[in-house]
């Protein structure tokens, strides 16, 4: 640097000389950090989760809004406006073009050897690695997500919600096979605000284990990010119908209260909690012994596993006394998960609880956290069905949805739909990512 300058003294006049000065105080002050190139970096800094409760500050990025877009990635050659518009042509063209070719998908041992290289499999994979608005930036979700097959579609989902500035305990049922486990582990690994829950429950369906499992992650994502905003659970058939951006606003407009279904029960339903259960080869069986009733809780409401609370909700459940004795006298009765969110719901010391008159009751579909066609209530909407008939196909009587739902659910109000699955119908899936995508790079700039 010198040398340059003192050729310039040599062969210069007085305006070269103040030349080699600017760019020498330049150059000091670019060492010190205090000068940047403003077209290698994005405007908004990078949050990334340190693993001790804090957010450090990331570097520079050298990727374009434009090659976030995954339409190149469409395996199906479909006119997916047409499909969200509802076009009774281009859905059956959809319906047509599934029915020949299966779902082209990565195996578990794909990701084995694929991850290789955190930063090309991020970037080839199109991760959203900065905040694309200040608001976004500001409001942190912590999400768990319990899954126990199908990496791919884990890692799709997972793709779609990602953002830095949020914190994603994943809980692998202990049951999965070591090939899963391994994927899970290896996608997860990549990023510093994604990890495998410490504790893994051997989830039996309707069992006490699918409320543990959330439980082990509310302990660790409280202890490992000081400032998520809102806690949201999903299952790995869940899909975003909403973008982060939307999330937020959703989640702002909520001022401290929680969105989750919580109605009275009915008779059938209190059969759940009247008997003791037994898990035997891993499934429920019902006794004959009657449960003693719990007498520090007024009423048991009936509602779903799926959840919008605040963090607020988080803390004070898993160190309230009373709260406490619900969840021992909640763990051998059949499907906890749909009782105890929605009776904590109406339980007066639970911060952004409701009262439990039935003027306070909501059910499912007025509810934000998830968005589910069961098949005895499908129908003619017009003679008072609550939705139209699944185009999809069913699974334990709710609706694995098809492309000709995807009109419909986007005009719905919840953040999540649920039950997705490529090898039903992958445009169904295709199509509706790629909406996402789309929606939420919206106005990006870097």
């Amino acid at each position: 640097m010198m040398r340059k300058c003192k050729r310039c003294l040599r062969q210069s006049p007085i305006i070269l000389v103040l030349t080699c000065v600017i760019f020498l105080v330049l150059n000091h002050f670019a060492r010190k950090g205090l000068v940047t190139n403003d077209q290698d970096q994005f405007p908004k800094q990078i949050q990334h989760f340190s693993g001790n409760g804090n957010l450090s500050t990331s570097g520079a990025h050298n990727i374009r809004c434009s090659e976030l877009e995954i339409s190149t990635e469409s395996l199906y050659v479909v006119n997916c406006t047409a499909v969200l518009q509802g076009e009774a042509g281009a859905i059956k063209r959809s319906q047509l073009l599934k029915t020949p070719h299966k779902a082209v998908t990565h195996n578990d041992s794909y990701y084995t050897d694929a991850i290789q290289n955190c930063e090309n499999f991020i970037r080839s994979r199109k991760y959203i690695t900065f905040a694309l608005s200040k608001r976004e930036e500001q409001v942190s979700i912590a999400y768990s997500v319990v899954i126990h097959q199908r990496a791919d579609q884990f890692e799709r989902l997972l793709r779609t919600i990602y953002m830095p500035q949020n914190i994603y305990c994943v809980h692998i049922d202990n049951k999965s096979s070591i090939d899963f486990k391994t994927a899970v582990r290896n996608i997860a690994f990549c990023f510093p605000n994604v990890f495998i829950a410490g504790r893994l429950e051997n989830v039996v369906y309707s069992s006490w284990s699918r409320v543990q499992a959330d439980l082990n992650c509310m302990e660790e994502l409280l202890a490992r990010h000081l400032t998520w905003k809102y806690f949201i659970n999903l299952c790995g058939m869940d899909f975003p119908i909403k973008t982060n951006s939307e999330i937020v606003h959703q989640l702002q407009d909520l001022k401290g209260r929680n969105s989750l279904e919580s109605e009275v029960a009915t008779e059938k339903k209190r059969l759940r909690w009247k008997f003791h259960f037994n898990v035997v080869n891993g499934k429920m069986v019902k006794t004959n012994v009657i449960k003693k009733p719990i007498s520090t809780v007024a009423s048991i409401f009936s509602g779903s596993a799926y959840i919008v609370v605040s963090r607020s909700f988080v803390e004070h459940i898993l160190k309230d006394p009373i709260v406490k004795q619900l969840i021992e006298w909640s763990k051998d009765t059949y499907s906890p998960d749909e009782f105890i969110w929605a009776t904590l719901q109406r339980m007066p010391s639970v911060p952004g609880s409701e009262p439990s008159h039935p003027k306070y009751d909501v059910s499912d579909m007025r509810s934000m956290a998830r968005l589910v066609k069961w098949k005895y209530l499908e129908g003619d909407v017009t003679k008072g069905k609550p939705y139209p008939l699944c185009t999809g196909s069913h699974r334990r009587s709710v609706c694995i949805y098809g492309a000709g739902d995807l009109n419909w659910i986007l005009q719905q109000h919840h953040l999540f739909a649920n039950k997705f699955d490529a090898d039903v119908d992958p445009i169904a899936l295709q199509c509706l990512e790629q909406y996402i995508r789309q929606k939420t790079l919206l106005g990006c700039s870097t």
